[in-house]
């Protein structure tokens, strides 16, 4: 039986959540503190680019994504929002829409090992 990496890859979710959550809970209390600059954790995605991890083909009737022609594209980093007079670029908006976001990233997370961990118990079964 070959090592089962998704539990690794899902608890390493977790933990960037919950250090972007940690950075979005640090902007809103700072919100109001003059000349703070807003922070925020490095995209997931490219923590998972630094990992080279490749997609093996183990069967000849699967699916080569290279010869089927989808390329990758990089994403612009998206723009902060306006810093006031006081020199803080905490938007209490934007911090509110990536705790969101957070959220969402654990329920998927958490819908992830759920399904994973049936699938594990019916195949014992």
């Amino acid at each position: 039986m070959e090592p089962l990496f998704l539990f690794n890859l899902t608890s390493r979710h977790a933990q960037w959540a919950t250090v972007r959550q940690t950075a979005i809970a640090g902007n809103i209390a700072n919100a109001n503190t003059p000349g703070y600059k807003a922070v925020d954790a490095e995209p997931f995605s490219a923590i998972l680019d630094r990992t080279r991890l490749a997609v093996a083909r183990t069967s000849g009737s699967h699916m080569d994504v290279a010869a089927g022609g989808i390329g990758a594209t990089k994403v612009a980093p998206r723009d902060g929002w306006d810093t006031s007079h006081s020199g803080n670029s905490v938007s209490l908006e934007q911090e509110m829409l990536k705790a969101d976001e957070v959220n969402r990233a654990y329920s998927l997370n958490t819908s992830i090992v759920r399904s994973f961990h049936r699938m594990i118990l019916a195949s014992v079964k």
